[in-house]
């Protein structure tokens, strides 16, 4: 299936392939595999499928228990730098090109930086939501069994994740393997949850304060490189 994939070859592009391209090559080209990315699920459904585009009802029910599973991944995300990996050298190491990546981006201040991490919390995971869980997740729901379904998705979900973070901390370390794991547990989660409630509105929730959790320690580690 064309979109499993698609975000990890325009992952790869992006972050990667056009890494020591100038900035505004860069900004363009993410900008470019996003669209590319998010247009694609109406493309397929619409022509491919010949069907109408229909997403699902705003619904609430799946909200608190969104929001439990984001507060608890959150706080075990800020505890786990705290205690584990804010003086870990395979995290220090990654600082500076996580700096030289966020400043090929052009994102010079921290108020641009705050501009997209809101942007990427509320925004890019609604998107992300209907990309992944409505789109990829319903698709495969067509011809596999749910549990199956539900795995393979986390799995492709996991997998663009695991190129930036590889980038950073290297193929084989720890700190890869555990974030690729607790990505594709998350959207894991948000399948299930998706199929729960017939709803994005839970999952998008719980991923958007996941998201921001992200970004704060992210925030954290970047201030320096404004002052």
């Amino acid at each position: 299936m064309i979109g499993l994939v698609l975000p990890t070859i325009a992952t790869w592009v992006y972050f990667v392939l056009a890494a020591d391209d100038p900035e505004g090559v860069q900004r363009a080209i993410g900008l470019a595999t996003k669209f590319a990315q998010f247009v694609f699920p109406i493309i397929w459904v619409r022509f491919a499928l010949k069907e109408r585009i229909q997403l699902p009802p705003a619904r609430f029910s799946g909200v608190p228990l969104g929001l439990l599973f984001a507060v608890a991944i959150a706080l075990s995300g800020w505890t786990i730098f705290e205690q584990f990996l804010r003086d870990s050298s395979t995290f220090a190491a990654a600082i500076q090109p996580i700096r030289e990546k966020v400043a090929g981006f052009g994102l010079d201040s921290p108020e641009k930086y705050v501009a997209l991490g809101v942007f990427y919390s509320l925004a890019h995971s609604l998107l992300e939501e209907y990309y992944w869980r409505w789109f990829v997740f319903g698709q495969l729901l067509r011809v596999l069994p749910i549990w199956l379904a539900i795995s393979v998705s986390a799995v492709g979900f996991a997998a663009h994740h695991v190129i930036i973070l590889a980038t950073f901390f290297g193929w084989a370390s720890w700190q890869t393997v555990l974030f690729s794991v607790a990505i594709a547990a998350g959207g894991g989660f948000w399948a299930w949850l998706y199929q729960r409630t017939g709803s994005l509105v839970g999952c998008w929730l719980s991923h958007l304060v996941i998201d921001a959790g992200i970004f704060a320690i992210g925030y954290h580690l970047l201030r320096t490189m404004w002052t």
